[in-house]
């Protein structure tokens, strides 16, 4: 029996550690050809780049029997994410999946967070998801249009930060939230070309967690190991396989063994007067609708 994405090709970014090396290896025991893209800097973003981390995974995946190449560019680079498109081409002649996973933190108080920390945190997220899979987007539109029939997929990485918000998280948070509308809108404007787009929002250890969340993400004595970041990648697997073509617009929350589907944003409860509003008539309207709509979650750290 075929493997589920036997043939497929994929492009993992942020792939040399963490949840996506986990996504790396296991798309390859899945069948998939590996586009594992890691551009090596520490967990703040900054000191040398190095494909070292891409590399010895990329080794470990042709160890077993796997196809995998490392490439080290910069995912909010436009050029570099045009690049590394084109690497998946020319390694493998095709391209079916984009799984946007880089990132880094640089945590801090909003009161306290500069304008350097918010502009290199919000471009490595969010415009790093952008530029990747607007290239890509490009390729299998004009795939489609020559009279292809494709199945191709856009895995986004959200995370609960940018579903609730996160104390000491503002830009991380903003960017998290920002990449799960814009898988709305990629879900909705790229179907027609046979594209789906999804995005995941998972809890694991990684280095972005393990000092922040020390205790949640300690590794238990013995049993399941519910932070383990492999337990995130089958679920981007199955986004990723053929199975998966029905599914698209939607935000998938995975920690361990827990898998829930996010509501998302979507019009409350609600009164029509039918004219304009007075300022001095809103406070008792707006306090019945509070009244009447269920509870926010909390922010987390609240």
């Amino acid at each position: 029996m075929a493997a589920i994405c036997d043939g497929r090709v994929v492009i993992v970014t942020g792939a040399g550690r963490g949840i996506g090396r986990a996504h790396a290896l296991a798309f390859a025991a899945a069948g998939a050809k590996v586009v594992v893209n890691d551009i090596g800097t520490a967990l703040d973003g900054r000191g040398e780049a190095t494909t070292g981390p891409a590399a010895e995974v990329a080794a470990a995946i042709r160890a077993a029997g796997g196809e995998a190449i490392a490439n080290g560019n910069d995912v909010a680079d436009w050029a570099g994410a045009e690049r590394m498109v084109a690497a998946a081409l020319d390694a493998f002649g095709r391209l079916d999946v984009v799984v946007n996973n880089a990132g880094f933190v640089r945590d801090r108080m909003f009161v306290s967070t500069s304008e350097e920390e918010w502009d290199a945190v919000v471009r490595v997220h969010l415009k790093g998801h952008f530029c990747v899979a607007r290239h890509a987007a490009a390729h299998w539109r004009d795939r489609a249009k020559a009279g292809e029939k494709l199945d191709a997929r856009i895995i986004n990485t959200s995370s609960g930060a940018g579903l609730q918000g996160s104390i000491g998280q503002a830009a991380y948070s903003a960017a998290k939230a920002g990449i799960a509308a814009l898988t709305l809108v990629q879900a909705a404007e790229l179907r027609r070309y046979g594209v789906t787009a999804n995005a995941i929002a998972p809890a694991a250890r990684t280095r972005m967690t393990e000092t922040v969340f020390a205790e949640m993400m300690a590794k238990p004595a013995s049993g399941f190991d519910a932070m383990a970041p492999e337990n995130v990648a089958p679920l981007v697997v199955w986004l990723g396989s053929t199975e998966s073509h029905d599914v698209t617009g939607q935000v998938f929350e995975i920690a361990g063994g827990k898998l829930n589907v996010a509501d998302g944003w979507r019009t409350g409860v609600g009164i029509d007067k039918g004219a304009r509003f007075e300022p001095s008539e809103l406070g008792p309207i707006v306090r019945d609708l509070l009244g009447k709509a269920p509870p926010p979650q909390k922010v987390y750290g609240s």
